[in-house]
Protein backbone atom coordinates (compact mmCIF):
# COMPACT_ATOMS: atom_id res chain seq x y z
CA UNK A 1 0.00 0.00 0.00
CA UNK A 2 1.21 3.53 -0.77
CA UNK A 3 -0.67 6.04 1.33
CA UNK A 4 -4.33 5.16 0.94
CA UNK A 5 -3.84 3.58 -2.48
CA UNK A 6 -3.56 -0.17 -2.97
CA UNK A 7 -0.83 -1.74 -5.05
CA UNK A 8 -1.60 -1.09 -8.76
CA UNK A 9 -1.85 -4.82 -9.49
CA UNK A 10 -4.41 -5.22 -6.69
CA UNK A 11 -6.36 -2.23 -7.95
CA UNK A 12 -6.48 -3.68 -11.47
CA UNK A 13 -7.68 -7.01 -10.11
CA UNK A 14 -10.55 -5.27 -8.30
CA UNK A 15 -11.42 -2.75 -11.01
CA UNK A 16 -14.39 -4.65 -12.47
CA UNK A 17 -15.67 -6.35 -9.32
CA UNK A 18 -19.45 -6.05 -9.13
CA UNK A 19 -20.63 -4.84 -5.68
CA UNK A 20 -23.13 -7.69 -5.27
CA UNK A 21 -23.00 -11.20 -3.82
CA UNK A 22 -21.93 -13.57 -6.57
CA UNK A 23 -24.41 -16.24 -5.49
CA UNK A 24 -27.42 -13.93 -5.79
CA UNK A 25 -26.31 -12.29 -9.05
CA UNK A 26 -27.97 -14.91 -11.24
CA UNK A 27 -30.72 -14.83 -13.86
CA UNK A 28 -32.37 -17.89 -12.27
CA UNK A 29 -33.12 -15.99 -9.05
CA UNK A 30 -36.86 -16.47 -8.36
CA UNK A 31 -39.31 -13.60 -8.49
CA UNK A 32 -40.48 -12.44 -5.05
CA UNK A 33 -43.80 -13.44 -3.62
CA UNK A 34 -46.34 -10.77 -2.76
CA UNK A 35 -46.20 -8.90 0.53
CA UNK A 36 -48.76 -9.72 3.20
CA UNK A 37 -51.88 -7.58 2.98
CA UNK A 38 -54.54 -8.00 5.64
CA UNK A 39 -54.72 -10.43 8.54
CA UNK A 40 -54.10 -14.18 8.34
CA UNK A 41 -54.12 -17.05 10.83
CA UNK A 42 -51.54 -19.84 11.14
CA UNK A 43 -50.41 -22.61 13.45
CA UNK A 44 -46.80 -21.42 13.19
CA UNK A 45 -45.38 -18.12 11.97
CA UNK A 46 -41.69 -18.05 11.04
CA UNK A 47 -39.95 -14.68 10.99
CA UNK A 48 -36.98 -14.71 8.65
CA UNK A 49 -36.43 -16.33 5.25
CA UNK A 50 -32.83 -17.44 5.66
CA UNK A 51 -31.64 -20.98 6.35
CA UNK A 52 -32.95 -21.10 9.93
CA UNK A 53 -36.42 -19.97 8.98
CA UNK A 54 -36.60 -22.14 5.87
CA UNK A 55 -35.46 -25.29 7.70
CA UNK A 56 -37.90 -24.54 10.52
CA UNK A 57 -40.80 -24.35 8.11
CA UNK A 58 -39.75 -27.49 6.21
CA UNK A 59 -39.15 -29.62 9.29
CA UNK A 60 -42.43 -28.40 10.79
CA UNK A 61 -44.53 -29.55 7.85
CA UNK A 62 -42.55 -32.77 7.41
CA UNK A 63 -43.38 -33.61 11.04
CA UNK A 64 -47.04 -32.65 10.59
CA UNK A 65 -48.24 -32.01 7.00
CA UNK A 66 -51.48 -30.57 8.39
CA UNK A 67 -49.62 -27.75 10.17
CA UNK A 68 -50.43 -24.34 8.68
CA UNK A 69 -47.17 -22.38 8.38
CA UNK A 70 -46.62 -18.76 7.37
CA UNK A 71 -43.14 -17.37 6.72
CA UNK A 72 -42.39 -13.64 6.72
CA UNK A 73 -39.25 -12.19 5.08
CA UNK A 74 -38.36 -8.49 5.15
CA UNK A 75 -36.60 -8.59 1.76
CA UNK A 76 -36.37 -11.82 -0.28
CA UNK A 77 -35.50 -15.27 1.02
CA UNK A 78 -31.74 -15.63 1.26
CA UNK A 79 -31.10 -11.92 0.77
CA UNK A 80 -28.97 -11.59 3.91
CA UNK A 81 -26.40 -13.99 5.42
CA UNK A 82 -27.85 -17.11 3.79
CA UNK A 83 -27.08 -15.76 0.31
CA UNK A 84 -23.77 -14.10 1.15
CA UNK A 85 -21.69 -16.78 2.90
CA UNK A 86 -18.87 -18.95 1.61
CA UNK A 87 -20.98 -22.07 1.19
CA UNK A 88 -19.18 -24.12 3.86
CA UNK A 89 -21.71 -26.58 5.30
CA UNK A 90 -19.99 -27.79 8.46
CA UNK A 91 -20.90 -30.69 10.71
CA UNK A 92 -19.69 -28.67 13.70
CA UNK A 93 -22.39 -27.37 16.03
CA UNK A 94 -19.83 -25.70 18.31
CA UNK A 95 -17.83 -23.50 15.92
CA UNK A 96 -15.01 -25.99 15.76
CA UNK A 97 -13.50 -28.64 18.02
CA UNK A 98 -11.42 -26.25 20.13
CA UNK A 99 -14.40 -24.08 21.03
CA UNK A 100 -16.54 -27.13 21.75
CA UNK A 101 -13.85 -28.75 23.92
CA UNK A 102 -13.40 -25.55 25.92
CA UNK A 103 -17.12 -25.01 26.61
CA UNK A 104 -18.83 -28.43 26.57
CA UNK A 105 -16.09 -31.05 27.02
CA UNK A 106 -18.41 -33.69 28.46
CA UNK A 107 -20.94 -33.25 25.66
CA UNK A 108 -18.46 -32.94 22.81
CA UNK A 109 -18.66 -36.59 21.63
CA UNK A 110 -22.45 -36.30 21.53
CA UNK A 111 -22.34 -32.91 19.81
CA UNK A 112 -19.94 -34.23 17.16
CA UNK A 113 -22.13 -37.29 16.54
CA UNK A 114 -25.26 -35.14 16.26
CA UNK A 115 -23.42 -32.73 13.98
CA UNK A 116 -22.36 -35.49 11.59
CA UNK A 117 -25.91 -36.85 11.58
CA UNK A 118 -27.20 -33.34 10.83
CA UNK A 119 -24.83 -33.01 7.85
CA UNK A 120 -25.99 -36.41 6.56
CA UNK A 121 -29.61 -35.31 6.96
CA UNK A 122 -28.98 -32.15 4.94
CA UNK A 123 -27.50 -34.21 2.11
CA UNK A 124 -30.42 -36.65 2.25
CA UNK A 125 -32.96 -33.81 2.25
CA UNK A 126 -31.40 -32.26 -0.85
CA UNK A 127 -31.67 -35.59 -2.62
CA UNK A 128 -35.26 -36.21 -1.46
CA UNK A 129 -36.44 -32.78 -2.60
CA UNK A 130 -34.30 -32.65 -5.77
CA UNK A 131 -32.46 -29.51 -4.69
CA UNK A 132 -29.36 -29.00 -6.84
CA UNK A 133 -27.15 -26.93 -4.55
CA UNK A 134 -23.79 -28.23 -5.85
CA UNK A 135 -23.34 -30.16 -2.60
CA UNK A 136 -19.85 -31.75 -2.39
CA UNK A 137 -18.48 -33.72 0.60
CA UNK A 138 -15.00 -32.23 0.22
CA UNK A 139 -13.92 -31.99 3.83
CA UNK A 140 -11.90 -29.03 5.09
CA UNK A 141 -8.17 -28.40 4.81
CA UNK A 142 -6.90 -26.12 7.60
CA UNK A 143 -3.40 -24.83 6.79
CA UNK A 144 -0.61 -23.47 8.97
CA UNK A 145 0.97 -20.28 7.63
CA UNK A 146 3.15 -19.65 10.72
CA UNK A 147 5.28 -22.06 12.75
CA UNK A 148 3.24 -21.64 15.94
CA UNK A 149 0.12 -22.90 14.18
CA UNK A 150 1.62 -26.37 13.56
CA UNK A 151 1.25 -27.41 17.20
CA UNK A 152 -2.37 -26.24 17.21
CA UNK A 153 -3.12 -28.34 14.14
CA UNK A 154 -1.45 -31.38 15.70
CA UNK A 155 -3.56 -30.95 18.85
CA UNK A 156 -6.74 -30.65 16.83
CA UNK A 157 -5.79 -33.75 14.83
CA UNK A 158 -5.41 -35.79 18.03
CA UNK A 159 -8.77 -34.60 19.37
CA UNK A 160 -10.51 -35.19 16.04
CA UNK A 161 -9.11 -38.70 15.82
CA UNK A 162 -10.26 -39.48 19.38
CA UNK A 163 -13.75 -38.36 18.38
CA UNK A 164 -13.80 -40.71 15.39
CA UNK A 165 -13.20 -38.24 12.58
CA UNK A 166 -11.40 -39.16 9.36
CA UNK A 167 -8.34 -36.93 9.69
CA UNK A 168 -4.96 -36.59 7.98
CA UNK A 169 -2.12 -34.41 9.29
CA UNK A 170 0.10 -33.13 6.48
CA UNK A 171 3.63 -31.73 6.47
CA UNK A 172 4.76 -28.92 4.16
CA UNK A 173 5.22 -31.19 1.15
CA UNK A 174 2.01 -33.08 1.86
CA UNK A 175 -0.18 -29.99 2.05
CA UNK A 176 1.40 -28.43 -1.03
CA UNK A 177 0.69 -31.65 -2.92
CA UNK A 178 -3.00 -31.01 -2.16
CA UNK A 179 -3.09 -27.25 -2.76
CA UNK A 180 0.03 -25.36 -3.78
CA UNK A 181 0.99 -22.19 -1.95
CA UNK A 182 4.46 -21.06 -0.83
CA UNK A 183 2.88 -19.84 2.42
CA UNK A 184 1.84 -23.31 3.64
CA UNK A 185 3.93 -25.00 6.34
CA UNK A 186 1.56 -27.87 7.12
CA UNK A 187 -2.10 -28.78 7.11
CA UNK A 188 -4.91 -30.73 8.71
CA UNK A 189 -7.45 -32.37 6.42
CA UNK A 190 -10.71 -33.22 8.20
CA UNK A 191 -12.33 -35.33 5.54
CA UNK A 192 -15.80 -35.92 7.02
CA UNK A 193 -16.74 -32.61 8.63
CA UNK A 194 -17.48 -30.17 5.80
CA UNK A 195 -19.34 -30.06 2.51
CA UNK A 196 -19.30 -27.15 0.12
CA UNK A 197 -22.43 -25.97 -1.64
CA UNK A 198 -24.04 -23.09 -3.52
CA UNK A 199 -25.71 -20.95 -0.83
CA UNK A 200 -28.32 -19.29 -3.02
CA UNK A 201 -29.38 -22.48 -4.76
CA UNK A 202 -29.91 -24.06 -1.36
CA UNK A 203 -32.16 -21.16 -0.34
CA UNK A 204 -34.08 -21.19 -3.60
CA UNK A 205 -34.50 -24.96 -3.44
CA UNK A 206 -35.85 -24.92 0.12
CA UNK A 207 -38.14 -22.03 -0.79
CA UNK A 208 -39.50 -23.94 -3.79
CA UNK A 209 -40.25 -27.01 -1.68
CA UNK A 210 -42.07 -24.94 0.91
CA UNK A 211 -44.27 -23.28 -1.69
CA UNK A 212 -45.04 -26.68 -3.22
CA UNK A 213 -46.01 -27.95 0.24
CA UNK A 214 -48.44 -25.09 0.79
CA UNK A 215 -46.39 -22.88 3.12
CA UNK A 216 -47.43 -19.26 2.63
CA UNK A 217 -44.31 -17.12 2.10
CA UNK A 218 -44.69 -13.36 2.19
CA UNK A 219 -41.58 -11.49 1.02
CA UNK A 220 -40.94 -7.77 1.36
CA UNK A 221 -42.90 -8.10 4.62
CA UNK A 222 -40.88 -6.99 7.66
CA UNK A 223 -42.16 -8.13 11.04
CA UNK A 224 -42.48 -4.96 13.09
CA UNK A 225 -43.91 -6.02 16.42
CA UNK A 226 -44.76 -9.19 18.31
CA UNK A 227 -47.78 -9.27 20.62
CA UNK A 228 -47.84 -12.17 23.08
CA UNK A 229 -51.47 -12.21 24.17
CA UNK A 230 -52.95 -14.86 26.40
CA UNK A 231 -54.83 -16.60 23.58
CA UNK A 232 -52.68 -16.15 20.47
CA UNK A 233 -49.54 -14.45 19.26
CA UNK A 234 -49.86 -11.58 16.81
CA UNK A 235 -47.07 -10.44 14.48
CA UNK A 236 -47.65 -7.00 13.00
CA UNK A 237 -46.37 -6.09 9.52
CA UNK A 238 -46.71 -2.86 7.48
CA UNK A 239 -49.95 -3.93 5.73
CA UNK A 240 -51.33 -6.66 7.94
CA UNK A 241 -50.72 -9.15 10.73
CA UNK A 242 -50.36 -12.86 11.42
CA UNK A 243 -52.20 -14.44 14.32
CA UNK A 244 -50.59 -17.74 15.30
CA UNK A 245 -50.38 -20.30 18.06
CA UNK A 246 -46.57 -20.37 17.92
CA UNK A 247 -43.75 -18.31 16.43
CA UNK A 248 -40.13 -18.83 15.45
CA UNK A 249 -37.70 -15.89 15.44
CA UNK A 250 -35.02 -16.48 12.79
CA UNK A 251 -33.82 -12.98 11.96
CA UNK A 252 -30.05 -13.60 12.26
CA UNK A 253 -28.15 -10.34 12.91
CA UNK A 254 -31.20 -8.11 12.64
CA UNK A 255 -32.81 -6.86 15.87
CA UNK A 256 -34.92 -9.57 17.50
CA UNK A 257 -38.57 -8.78 18.17
CA UNK A 258 -37.96 -9.83 21.78
CA UNK A 259 -35.88 -7.00 23.17
CA UNK A 260 -34.35 -9.10 25.93
CA UNK A 261 -32.55 -11.18 23.28
CA UNK A 262 -30.79 -8.23 21.69
CA UNK A 263 -27.83 -7.95 24.13
CA UNK A 264 -26.91 -11.57 23.40
CA UNK A 265 -25.64 -10.95 19.86
CA UNK A 266 -23.87 -8.27 17.84
CA UNK A 267 -23.78 -7.81 14.05
CA UNK A 268 -20.36 -8.22 12.45
CA UNK A 269 -19.65 -7.57 8.76
CA UNK A 270 -17.63 -10.20 6.91
CA UNK A 271 -16.13 -9.37 3.49
CA UNK A 272 -15.77 -11.67 0.48
CA UNK A 273 -14.20 -11.65 -2.98
CA UNK A 274 -14.93 -13.95 -5.91
CA UNK A 275 -12.55 -14.40 -8.84
CA UNK A 276 -13.44 -14.78 -12.47
CA UNK A 277 -13.43 -18.42 -13.68
CA UNK A 278 -9.84 -19.65 -13.77
CA UNK A 279 -8.21 -20.66 -17.03
CA UNK A 280 -7.14 -24.28 -17.34
CA UNK A 281 -3.51 -23.31 -16.78
CA UNK A 282 -4.29 -21.20 -13.70
CA UNK A 283 -6.50 -23.94 -12.30
CA UNK A 284 -3.79 -26.56 -12.79
CA UNK A 285 -1.21 -24.38 -11.03
CA UNK A 286 -3.17 -24.74 -7.77
CA UNK A 287 -3.51 -28.54 -7.91
CA UNK A 288 -6.53 -28.64 -5.53
CA UNK A 289 -7.77 -31.87 -7.11
CA UNK A 290 -9.83 -32.80 -4.03
CA UNK A 291 -11.55 -29.37 -3.95
CA UNK A 292 -11.45 -29.06 -0.16
CA UNK A 293 -12.94 -26.10 1.60
CA UNK A 294 -10.00 -24.27 3.14
CA UNK A 295 -9.02 -21.94 5.96
CA UNK A 296 -5.78 -20.91 7.60
CA UNK A 297 -5.05 -21.49 11.27
CA UNK A 298 -4.60 -17.88 12.42
CA UNK A 299 -6.85 -16.12 14.90
CA UNK A 300 -7.79 -13.73 12.10
CA UNK A 301 -8.20 -16.23 9.30
CA UNK A 302 -9.14 -16.48 5.66
CA UNK A 303 -11.58 -19.05 4.30
CA UNK A 304 -11.63 -20.02 0.64
CA UNK A 305 -12.90 -22.61 -1.79
CA UNK A 306 -13.55 -23.46 -5.42
CA UNK A 307 -16.96 -23.06 -7.03
CA UNK A 308 -18.41 -25.52 -9.51
CA UNK A 309 -17.24 -23.29 -12.37
CA UNK A 310 -13.68 -23.04 -10.94
CA UNK A 311 -13.78 -19.59 -9.45
CA UNK A 312 -12.05 -19.02 -6.12
CA UNK A 313 -14.08 -17.51 -3.28
CA UNK A 314 -11.80 -15.69 -0.80
CA UNK A 315 -13.16 -14.17 2.41
CA UNK A 316 -12.75 -13.55 6.11
CA UNK A 317 -9.94 -11.99 8.16
CA UNK A 318 -11.22 -8.42 8.57
CA UNK A 319 -14.53 -8.72 10.48
CA UNK A 320 -15.96 -5.28 11.34
CA UNK A 321 -18.39 -4.41 14.14
CA UNK A 322 -20.19 -1.07 13.56
CA UNK A 323 -20.66 1.05 16.67
CA UNK A 324 -24.10 0.79 18.32
CA UNK A 325 -25.07 -2.42 16.47
CA UNK A 326 -25.81 -0.62 13.23
CA UNK A 327 -26.96 -2.76 10.29
CA UNK A 328 -27.17 -0.89 7.02
CA UNK A 329 -26.39 -1.37 3.37
CA UNK A 330 -23.61 1.21 3.38
CA UNK A 331 -21.36 -1.12 5.37
CA UNK A 332 -21.36 -3.74 2.62
CA UNK A 333 -18.72 -2.02 0.51
CA UNK A 334 -15.40 -1.32 2.27
CA UNK A 335 -12.71 -0.71 -0.30
CA UNK A 336 -9.77 -0.85 2.10
CA UNK A 337 -10.85 -4.32 3.22
CA UNK A 338 -11.29 -5.57 -0.34
CA UNK A 339 -7.82 -4.26 -1.23
CA UNK A 340 -6.31 -5.97 1.82
CA UNK A 341 -8.07 -9.26 1.00
CA UNK A 342 -6.90 -9.11 -2.61
CA UNK A 343 -3.33 -8.49 -1.46
CA UNK A 344 -3.51 -11.51 0.85
CA UNK A 345 -4.93 -13.60 -2.00
CA UNK A 346 -1.98 -12.91 -4.29
CA UNK A 347 0.49 -13.50 -1.44
CA UNK A 348 -1.10 -16.93 -0.91
CA UNK A 349 -1.33 -17.74 -4.62
CA UNK A 350 1.34 -15.73 -6.48
CA UNK A 351 0.84 -18.03 -9.48
CA UNK A 352 -2.57 -16.37 -9.97
CA UNK A 353 -1.17 -12.87 -10.59
CA UNK A 354 -3.31 -11.32 -13.32
CA UNK A 355 -6.53 -13.07 -12.26
CA UNK A 356 -9.33 -10.56 -11.68
CA UNK A 357 -12.18 -10.47 -9.21
CA UNK A 358 -15.73 -10.50 -10.56
CA UNK A 359 -17.65 -9.75 -7.33
CA UNK A 360 -16.98 -8.08 -3.97
CA UNK A 361 -19.54 -8.04 -1.16
CA UNK A 362 -20.19 -8.36 2.56
CA UNK A 363 -22.62 -10.19 4.77
CA UNK A 364 -23.65 -9.42 8.32
CA UNK A 365 -23.11 -12.20 10.87
CA UNK A 366 -24.80 -12.59 14.25
CA UNK A 367 -22.06 -13.41 16.72
CA UNK A 368 -22.31 -14.13 20.43
CA UNK A 369 -19.84 -14.46 23.27
CA UNK A 370 -19.71 -18.26 23.06
CA UNK A 371 -19.29 -18.23 19.25
CA UNK A 372 -21.83 -21.01 18.72
CA UNK A 373 -25.58 -20.81 18.18
CA UNK A 374 -28.03 -20.80 21.06
CA UNK A 375 -31.72 -21.66 21.06
CA UNK A 376 -34.62 -21.26 23.44
CA UNK A 377 -38.22 -20.27 23.97
CA UNK A 378 -40.11 -17.37 25.51
CA UNK A 379 -43.71 -16.33 26.14
CA UNK A 380 -44.59 -19.50 27.99
CA UNK A 381 -42.95 -21.74 25.42
CA UNK A 382 -44.88 -20.29 22.47
CA UNK A 383 -42.04 -18.27 20.88
CA UNK A 384 -38.85 -20.00 19.79
CA UNK A 385 -35.57 -18.49 18.67
CA UNK A 386 -32.18 -19.48 17.28
CA UNK A 387 -29.33 -16.96 17.17
CA UNK A 388 -25.58 -16.43 17.40
CA UNK A 389 -24.34 -18.72 14.62
CA UNK A 390 -21.13 -16.65 14.23
CA UNK A 391 -20.69 -17.45 10.56
CA UNK A 392 -21.15 -21.22 10.83
CA UNK A 393 -24.88 -21.42 10.29
CA UNK A 394 -25.14 -23.11 6.89
CA UNK A 395 -25.21 -26.52 8.55
CA UNK A 396 -25.99 -25.67 12.18
CA UNK A 397 -29.17 -23.80 11.20
CA UNK A 398 -30.94 -27.07 10.42
CA UNK A 399 -30.00 -28.56 13.79
CA UNK A 400 -31.10 -25.37 15.55
CA UNK A 401 -34.43 -25.38 13.70
CA UNK A 402 -35.09 -29.00 14.69
CA UNK A 403 -34.15 -28.27 18.30
CA UNK A 404 -36.45 -25.24 18.56
CA UNK A 405 -39.34 -27.23 17.09
CA UNK A 406 -38.75 -29.85 19.79
CA UNK A 407 -38.88 -27.09 22.41
CA UNK A 408 -42.01 -25.49 20.94
CA UNK A 409 -43.80 -28.83 20.70
CA UNK A 410 -42.74 -29.90 24.18
CA UNK A 411 -40.76 -32.92 22.96
CA UNK A 412 -38.01 -34.33 25.13
CA UNK A 413 -35.12 -35.15 22.79
CA UNK A 414 -31.40 -35.78 22.94
CA UNK A 415 -30.87 -32.25 21.68
CA UNK A 416 -33.11 -30.53 24.24
CA UNK A 417 -31.28 -32.30 27.08
CA UNK A 418 -27.91 -30.86 26.06
CA UNK A 419 -26.34 -28.28 28.36
CA UNK A 420 -25.37 -26.39 25.21
CA UNK A 421 -29.08 -26.05 24.42
CA UNK A 422 -30.16 -25.27 28.00
CA UNK A 423 -27.68 -22.40 28.51
CA UNK A 424 -27.27 -18.94 26.99
CA UNK A 425 -24.17 -16.88 26.18
CA UNK A 426 -22.94 -14.05 28.35
CA UNK A 427 -24.56 -10.82 27.09
CA UNK A 428 -22.48 -8.04 25.58
CA UNK A 429 -22.14 -4.87 27.66
CA UNK A 430 -23.82 -1.61 26.60
CA UNK A 431 -22.08 0.96 24.42
CA UNK A 432 -19.43 2.32 24.42
CA UNK A 433 -18.00 -0.62 26.37
CA UNK A 434 -19.29 -3.06 23.76
CA UNK A 435 -17.48 -1.41 20.86
CA UNK A 436 -14.32 -0.84 22.88
CA UNK A 437 -14.21 -4.47 24.03
CA UNK A 438 -14.76 -5.86 20.53
CA UNK A 439 -12.16 -3.53 19.03
CA UNK A 440 -9.63 -4.40 21.73
CA UNK A 441 -10.26 -8.10 21.05
CA UNK A 442 -9.70 -7.65 17.31
CA UNK A 443 -6.41 -5.84 17.90
CA UNK A 444 -5.31 -8.41 20.47
CA UNK A 445 -5.98 -11.27 18.07
CA UNK A 446 -3.95 -9.50 15.38
CA UNK A 447 -1.13 -9.03 17.92
CA UNK A 448 -1.28 -12.74 18.82
CA UNK A 449 -1.01 -13.75 15.17
CA UNK A 450 2.08 -11.54 14.78
CA UNK A 451 3.70 -12.80 18.00
CA UNK A 452 3.77 -16.56 17.83
CA UNK A 453 0.13 -17.01 18.88
CA UNK A 454 0.79 -15.64 22.40
CA UNK A 455 -2.39 -14.37 24.06
CA UNK A 456 -2.04 -11.05 25.84
CA UNK A 457 -3.63 -10.11 29.16
CA UNK A 458 -6.93 -9.07 27.57
CA UNK A 459 -7.36 -12.36 25.72
CA UNK A 460 -6.40 -14.35 28.82
CA UNK A 461 -9.02 -12.44 30.80
CA UNK A 462 -11.67 -13.28 28.21
CA UNK A 463 -10.58 -16.92 28.40
CA UNK A 464 -11.11 -16.94 32.17
CA UNK A 465 -14.56 -15.39 31.73
CA UNK A 466 -15.57 -17.99 29.15
CA UNK A 467 -15.64 -15.40 26.37
CA UNK A 468 -12.33 -16.17 24.72
CA UNK A 469 -12.12 -16.78 20.99
CA UNK A 470 -9.95 -19.47 19.42
CA UNK A 471 -10.56 -20.02 15.74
Amino acid sequence: MRGDRPDPAVARALADAVPRPYWLDRPEAPSPTSALVGDVDADLVVIGGGYTGLWTALLAIEADPRRDVVLLEAQQCGWAASGRNGGFCSASLTHGLANGAARWPDELPTLERLGRANLDAIEASLATHRIDASFERTGELNVAVAEWQLDDLAGTARLASELGHDVTLLDRDGVRAEVDSPTYLGGLWLKDTVATLDPARLVWGLRRVLLERGVRIFEHTPAQRLETGSVALRVHTPYGAVRARKAMLASNAFPALLRRLRPLTVPVYDYVLMTEPLSGRARASLRWVNRQGMSDAGNQFHYYRLTDDDRVLWGGYDAIYPFARQVRQGFEQRQETFAMLAGHFFTTFPQLQGVRFSHAWAGVIDTCTRFAAFTGTAAGGRVGYAMGFTGLGVGASRFAAATVLDLLDGRDSEATRLRMVRTRPVPFPPEPLRWAGIELTRRSLAWADANGGRRNGWLRTLDRLGMGFDS
